[in-house]
Protein backbone atom coordinates (compact mmCIF):
# COMPACT_ATOMS: atom_id res chain seq x y z
CA UNK A 1 0.00 0.00 0.00
CA UNK A 2 0.86 3.61 -0.42
CA UNK A 3 2.60 5.79 2.30
CA UNK A 4 1.91 8.33 2.83
CA UNK A 5 6.12 9.30 2.84
CA UNK A 6 5.64 7.36 -1.07
CA UNK A 7 3.11 9.44 -1.92
CA UNK A 8 4.60 13.07 -1.53
CA UNK A 9 7.83 11.36 -2.81
CA UNK A 10 6.07 10.57 -6.39
CA UNK A 11 4.15 14.06 -6.39
CA UNK A 12 7.83 15.87 -5.73
CA UNK A 13 8.91 14.62 -9.15
CA UNK A 14 5.73 15.84 -10.89
CA UNK A 15 8.09 19.02 -11.18
CA UNK A 16 11.05 17.16 -13.24
CA UNK A 17 8.55 15.60 -15.92
CA UNK A 18 7.67 17.02 -19.34
CA UNK A 19 4.68 15.25 -20.63
CA UNK A 20 3.34 15.96 -24.47
CA UNK A 21 -0.49 15.66 -24.74
CA UNK A 22 -1.54 15.16 -28.46
CA UNK A 23 -4.62 15.85 -29.58
CA UNK A 24 -8.45 17.04 -29.63
CA UNK A 25 -7.83 20.89 -28.00
CA UNK A 26 -10.99 22.69 -27.13
CA UNK A 27 -12.28 26.22 -25.38
CA UNK A 28 -14.93 25.56 -22.95
CA UNK A 29 -16.86 28.83 -23.12
CA UNK A 30 -19.33 29.27 -19.92
CA UNK A 31 -21.98 31.77 -19.61
CA UNK A 32 -23.33 32.14 -16.22
CA UNK A 33 -25.98 33.66 -15.41
CA UNK A 34 -30.23 33.47 -13.74
CA UNK A 35 -33.46 33.49 -14.76
CA UNK A 36 -36.18 35.07 -13.02
CA UNK A 37 -38.73 35.33 -16.75
CA UNK A 38 -39.76 33.64 -19.69
CA UNK A 39 -39.12 35.63 -23.07
CA UNK A 40 -42.40 37.50 -24.17
CA UNK A 41 -40.83 36.11 -27.90
CA UNK A 42 -40.64 32.86 -27.24
CA UNK A 43 -41.39 30.15 -24.69
CA UNK A 44 -37.97 30.46 -23.14
CA UNK A 45 -36.07 31.59 -20.22
CA UNK A 46 -33.95 34.98 -20.26
CA UNK A 47 -30.38 34.53 -18.92
CA UNK A 48 -29.39 37.69 -17.35
CA UNK A 49 -25.83 37.39 -17.92
CA UNK A 50 -23.85 37.43 -14.66
CA UNK A 51 -20.29 36.30 -15.55
CA UNK A 52 -18.42 34.43 -18.62
CA UNK A 53 -15.31 32.77 -18.22
CA UNK A 54 -12.99 30.50 -20.81
CA UNK A 55 -11.51 27.08 -19.64
CA UNK A 56 -9.29 24.78 -21.10
CA UNK A 57 -11.05 21.75 -22.59
CA UNK A 58 -10.87 18.85 -24.09
CA UNK A 59 -6.76 17.92 -24.77
CA UNK A 60 -6.51 21.49 -23.19
CA UNK A 61 -7.67 20.41 -20.06
CA UNK A 62 -5.40 17.34 -19.81
CA UNK A 63 -2.20 19.88 -20.01
CA UNK A 64 -3.76 22.19 -17.44
CA UNK A 65 -4.59 19.04 -15.19
CA UNK A 66 -0.58 18.70 -15.67
CA UNK A 67 0.52 22.25 -15.52
CA UNK A 68 -1.73 22.63 -12.59
CA UNK A 69 0.38 19.85 -10.79
CA UNK A 70 3.69 21.64 -11.71
CA UNK A 71 4.68 19.13 -15.03
CA UNK A 72 6.40 20.86 -17.93
CA UNK A 73 3.64 20.38 -20.62
CA UNK A 74 3.79 21.02 -24.50
CA UNK A 75 0.75 20.92 -26.88
CA UNK A 76 0.12 19.45 -30.01
CA UNK A 77 -2.50 19.87 -31.97
CA UNK A 78 -4.72 21.92 -34.27
CA UNK A 79 -6.76 25.11 -34.18
CA UNK A 80 -8.36 27.22 -36.58
CA UNK A 81 -7.21 30.77 -37.75
CA UNK A 82 -9.62 32.62 -35.89
CA UNK A 83 -10.05 34.92 -32.68
CA UNK A 84 -11.15 31.43 -30.77
CA UNK A 85 -7.87 30.12 -32.23
CA UNK A 86 -5.81 32.84 -30.59
CA UNK A 87 -7.65 32.72 -27.48
CA UNK A 88 -7.05 29.34 -27.07
CA UNK A 89 -3.50 29.93 -27.36
CA UNK A 90 -3.22 32.73 -24.91
CA UNK A 91 -5.12 30.02 -22.54
CA UNK A 92 -2.49 27.55 -22.65
CA UNK A 93 0.09 29.82 -22.22
CA UNK A 94 -1.28 31.51 -19.64
CA UNK A 95 -0.73 28.07 -18.14
CA UNK A 96 3.05 27.93 -19.08
CA UNK A 97 1.97 25.04 -21.64
CA UNK A 98 4.57 25.22 -24.13
CA UNK A 99 2.61 25.77 -27.64
CA UNK A 100 4.91 25.32 -30.16
CA UNK A 101 3.37 22.14 -31.34
CA UNK A 102 -0.07 23.54 -31.94
CA UNK A 103 -0.46 24.03 -35.99
CA UNK A 104 -2.96 26.65 -37.58
CA UNK A 105 -5.66 24.81 -39.81
CA UNK A 106 -7.27 27.33 -42.45
CA UNK A 107 -10.06 25.02 -43.24
CA UNK A 108 -11.69 24.47 -39.79
CA UNK A 109 -12.61 26.66 -36.73
CA UNK A 110 -11.19 26.00 -33.16
CA UNK A 111 -13.45 23.68 -31.38
CA UNK A 112 -15.23 25.73 -28.34
CA UNK A 113 -18.13 24.43 -26.31
CA UNK A 114 -20.28 27.31 -25.07
CA UNK A 115 -22.57 26.29 -21.85
CA UNK A 116 -25.39 28.36 -20.72
CA UNK A 117 -25.78 27.90 -17.25
CA UNK A 118 -28.29 29.41 -14.81
CA UNK A 119 -29.56 27.69 -10.85
CA UNK A 120 -26.68 25.74 -11.53
CA UNK A 121 -28.01 24.01 -14.18
CA UNK A 122 -26.94 24.13 -17.96
CA UNK A 123 -30.05 25.51 -20.18
CA UNK A 124 -28.05 25.11 -23.66
CA UNK A 125 -25.03 24.10 -25.39
CA UNK A 126 -23.44 25.41 -28.71
CA UNK A 127 -20.59 24.00 -30.81
CA UNK A 128 -18.37 25.39 -32.81
CA UNK A 129 -16.71 22.48 -34.57
CA UNK A 130 -15.83 20.33 -37.82
CA UNK A 131 -15.04 17.05 -37.32
CA UNK A 132 -13.26 15.49 -39.83
CA UNK A 133 -10.03 14.34 -40.31
CA UNK A 134 -7.47 16.89 -40.41
CA UNK A 135 -4.97 16.88 -43.65
CA UNK A 136 -2.07 14.86 -43.97
CA UNK A 137 -0.24 18.11 -44.31
CA UNK A 138 -1.09 18.73 -40.77
CA UNK A 139 -0.06 14.97 -39.11
CA UNK A 140 3.09 15.87 -40.53
CA UNK A 141 3.56 19.00 -39.25
CA UNK A 142 2.61 17.53 -35.92
CA UNK A 143 5.16 14.80 -36.11
CA UNK A 144 7.89 17.25 -37.04
CA UNK A 145 7.10 19.33 -34.24
CA UNK A 146 7.53 16.47 -31.95
CA UNK A 147 10.58 14.68 -33.02
CA UNK A 148 13.09 17.20 -31.83
CA UNK A 149 11.57 16.95 -28.19
CA UNK A 150 11.33 13.28 -27.82
CA UNK A 151 14.69 13.30 -25.91
CA UNK A 152 13.04 15.21 -22.79
CA UNK A 153 9.86 13.67 -22.98
CA UNK A 154 8.84 11.14 -20.12
CA UNK A 155 5.36 10.45 -21.76
CA UNK A 156 3.25 11.10 -24.43
CA UNK A 157 -1.00 11.56 -23.74
CA UNK A 158 -2.73 11.06 -26.45
CA UNK A 159 -6.52 13.08 -26.08
CA UNK A 160 -9.12 11.40 -28.07
CA UNK A 161 -12.49 13.38 -28.68
CA UNK A 162 -12.82 11.94 -31.82
CA UNK A 163 -12.83 15.22 -33.22
CA UNK A 164 -10.36 14.65 -36.35
CA UNK A 165 -6.80 15.24 -34.81
CA UNK A 166 -6.25 11.71 -34.18
CA UNK A 167 -6.43 10.37 -37.01
CA UNK A 168 -5.09 6.56 -38.12
CA UNK A 169 -2.26 7.46 -39.57
CA UNK A 170 -1.11 10.03 -37.02
CA UNK A 171 -1.62 7.63 -33.96
CA UNK A 172 -0.44 4.87 -35.16
CA UNK A 173 2.80 6.59 -36.26
CA UNK A 174 2.95 8.20 -32.48
CA UNK A 175 2.78 4.88 -30.77
CA UNK A 176 5.50 3.72 -33.09
CA UNK A 177 7.50 6.84 -32.39
CA UNK A 178 7.10 6.38 -28.43
CA UNK A 179 8.10 2.94 -28.57
CA UNK A 180 11.12 3.55 -30.31
CA UNK A 181 12.22 5.88 -27.73
CA UNK A 182 10.72 3.59 -24.92
CA UNK A 183 8.56 6.71 -23.77
CA UNK A 184 5.38 5.88 -22.48
CA UNK A 185 2.22 6.54 -24.13
CA UNK A 186 -1.36 6.42 -22.97
CA UNK A 187 -4.57 6.90 -24.30
CA UNK A 188 -8.09 8.10 -23.15
CA UNK A 189 -9.83 6.89 -26.29
CA UNK A 190 -13.01 7.75 -28.65
CA UNK A 191 -14.57 3.89 -28.94
CA UNK A 192 -15.07 4.43 -33.04
CA UNK A 193 -11.16 4.69 -33.06
CA UNK A 194 -9.81 2.12 -30.49
CA UNK A 195 -8.20 0.02 -32.86
CA UNK A 196 -6.14 2.67 -33.92
CA UNK A 197 -4.04 2.54 -30.41
CA UNK A 198 -2.78 -0.66 -31.19
CA UNK A 199 0.32 -1.24 -29.11
CA UNK A 200 -0.06 1.60 -26.38
CA UNK A 201 1.64 1.22 -23.32
CA UNK A 202 -1.68 2.13 -21.32
CA UNK A 203 -5.89 3.19 -22.31
CA UNK A 204 -8.10 4.10 -19.83
CA UNK A 205 -11.76 3.79 -21.28
CA UNK A 206 -14.95 4.07 -18.85
CA UNK A 207 -16.95 1.23 -18.84
CA UNK A 208 -19.59 2.17 -21.41
CA UNK A 209 -16.93 2.94 -23.64
CA UNK A 210 -14.60 -0.09 -23.43
CA UNK A 211 -17.74 -2.09 -23.91
CA UNK A 212 -18.20 -0.09 -26.96
CA UNK A 213 -14.68 -1.02 -27.83
CA UNK A 214 -15.12 -4.48 -28.00
CA UNK A 215 -18.89 -4.03 -29.93
CA UNK A 216 -20.83 -5.19 -27.17
CA UNK A 217 -23.72 -3.44 -25.83
CA UNK A 218 -24.22 -5.16 -22.85
CA UNK A 219 -21.73 -7.13 -20.35
CA UNK A 220 -21.81 -9.58 -17.15
CA UNK A 221 -18.10 -9.57 -16.51
CA UNK A 222 -16.67 -6.32 -16.58
CA UNK A 223 -13.08 -8.19 -15.52
CA UNK A 224 -13.15 -10.13 -18.52
CA UNK A 225 -13.97 -7.50 -20.78
CA UNK A 226 -11.04 -5.27 -19.42
CA UNK A 227 -8.46 -8.61 -20.24
CA UNK A 228 -10.06 -8.97 -23.62
CA UNK A 229 -9.55 -5.22 -24.16
CA UNK A 230 -6.19 -5.61 -23.19
CA UNK A 231 -5.24 -8.45 -25.60
CA UNK A 232 -6.85 -7.07 -28.58
CA UNK A 233 -4.93 -3.92 -28.36
CA UNK A 234 -1.98 -5.29 -27.06
CA UNK A 235 -1.48 -3.12 -24.08
CA UNK A 236 1.31 -3.02 -21.51
CA UNK A 237 -1.82 -2.86 -19.26
CA UNK A 238 -5.37 -1.10 -18.99
CA UNK A 239 -7.14 1.00 -16.26
CA UNK A 240 -10.69 0.64 -16.64
CA UNK A 241 -13.02 3.12 -14.65
CA UNK A 242 -16.30 2.13 -13.32
CA UNK A 243 -18.01 5.20 -12.17
CA UNK A 244 -19.58 4.59 -8.67
CA UNK A 245 -17.50 1.26 -8.38
CA UNK A 246 -14.34 2.69 -8.74
CA UNK A 247 -11.52 1.27 -11.26
CA UNK A 248 -9.89 -1.45 -12.03
CA UNK A 249 -6.15 -1.84 -13.08
CA UNK A 250 -5.50 -4.64 -15.45
CA UNK A 251 -1.57 -6.13 -15.56
CA UNK A 252 0.05 -8.76 -16.60
CA UNK A 253 -1.99 -11.42 -14.96
CA UNK A 254 -3.29 -9.53 -11.90
CA UNK A 255 -6.81 -7.36 -11.60
CA UNK A 256 -6.39 -5.12 -9.17
CA UNK A 257 -9.94 -3.19 -7.91
CA UNK A 258 -9.46 -0.04 -6.59
CA UNK A 259 -13.12 1.49 -4.83
CA UNK A 260 -14.29 5.07 -4.99
CA UNK A 261 -13.98 7.58 -2.76
CA UNK A 262 -16.11 9.98 -4.23
CA UNK A 263 -18.10 11.98 -1.75
CA UNK A 264 -20.42 13.19 -3.70
CA UNK A 265 -20.46 13.68 -7.53
CA UNK A 266 -21.47 16.93 -8.74
CA UNK A 267 -20.59 16.91 -12.45
CA UNK A 268 -18.12 14.37 -14.28
CA UNK A 269 -17.44 16.68 -17.16
CA UNK A 270 -13.71 16.64 -17.34
CA UNK A 271 -13.15 13.42 -14.81
CA UNK A 272 -11.72 11.40 -17.52
CA UNK A 273 -8.88 14.42 -18.31
CA UNK A 274 -7.94 14.23 -14.66
CA UNK A 275 -7.96 10.57 -14.56
CA UNK A 276 -5.29 9.88 -17.45
CA UNK A 277 -3.25 13.05 -16.60
CA UNK A 278 -2.40 11.75 -12.83
CA UNK A 279 -2.26 8.26 -13.73
CA UNK A 280 0.32 9.16 -16.49
CA UNK A 281 2.02 12.07 -14.43
CA UNK A 282 2.42 9.73 -11.36
CA UNK A 283 3.95 6.44 -13.77
CA UNK A 284 6.43 8.87 -15.50
CA UNK A 285 7.68 9.53 -11.68
CA UNK A 286 8.02 6.80 -11.04
CA UNK A 287 5.02 5.09 -9.26
CA UNK A 288 4.20 1.61 -10.08
CA UNK A 289 1.01 1.59 -12.03
CA UNK A 290 -1.38 -0.04 -9.19
CA UNK A 291 0.27 3.06 -7.30
CA UNK A 292 -0.56 5.68 -10.17
CA UNK A 293 -4.20 4.12 -10.45
CA UNK A 294 -4.93 4.59 -6.95
CA UNK A 295 -3.22 8.55 -7.26
CA UNK A 296 -5.84 8.93 -9.77
CA UNK A 297 -8.61 7.64 -8.25
CA UNK A 298 -8.05 10.37 -5.78
CA UNK A 299 -7.81 12.54 -8.18
CA UNK A 300 -11.18 11.69 -9.70
CA UNK A 301 -13.12 11.67 -6.44
CA UNK A 302 -12.01 15.59 -5.76
CA UNK A 303 -13.16 16.46 -8.89
CA UNK A 304 -16.48 14.74 -9.46
CA UNK A 305 -17.61 17.24 -6.57
CA UNK A 306 -16.92 20.43 -8.54
CA UNK A 307 -19.30 22.14 -11.44
CA UNK A 308 -17.24 21.53 -14.86
CA UNK A 309 -14.04 20.72 -15.91
CA UNK A 310 -11.51 21.21 -13.25
CA UNK A 311 -8.14 20.37 -11.95
CA UNK A 312 -6.87 19.26 -8.69
CA UNK A 313 -3.24 20.52 -6.88
CA UNK A 314 -0.88 18.40 -5.02
CA UNK A 315 -1.87 19.44 -1.77
CA UNK A 316 -5.52 18.48 -2.54
CA UNK A 317 -4.53 15.16 -3.42
CA UNK A 318 -2.44 14.76 -0.19
CA UNK A 319 -5.21 16.08 2.12
CA UNK A 320 -7.88 13.63 0.70
CA UNK A 321 -5.65 10.63 0.50
CA UNK A 322 -4.90 11.03 3.92
CA UNK A 323 -8.54 11.03 4.74
CA UNK A 324 -9.26 8.00 2.91
CA UNK A 325 -6.60 5.67 2.91
CA UNK A 326 -5.88 4.15 6.33
CA UNK A 327 -2.28 3.52 5.49
CA UNK A 328 -1.55 7.23 5.46
CA UNK A 329 -0.07 8.25 8.64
Amino acid sequence: MVGKTRLIDILDKFKDMTIAVIGDMMLDDYIIGEVTRISPEAPVPVVNVKEERFVLGGGANVLNNLATLSCNCHSFGVIGNDGNGTRLLNELKKENINTFGMVTAEDRPTIVKRRIIAQHQQLLRLDWEDKKDITSYHEELIIENLKPHLNNLDAIILSDYDKGVLTPNLAKRVIEIARENNIIVTVDPKPSNAINYLGATSMTPNRKEAMECMGLSKIEDVEKLGVELKVKLNLGNLLLTRSEEGMSIFLDGEIINIPTFAKEVYDVTGAGDTVISVFTLAAAAGASWHEAAKIANVAAGIVVGRMGTSTVTKEEIIEFYEKIYNEVK
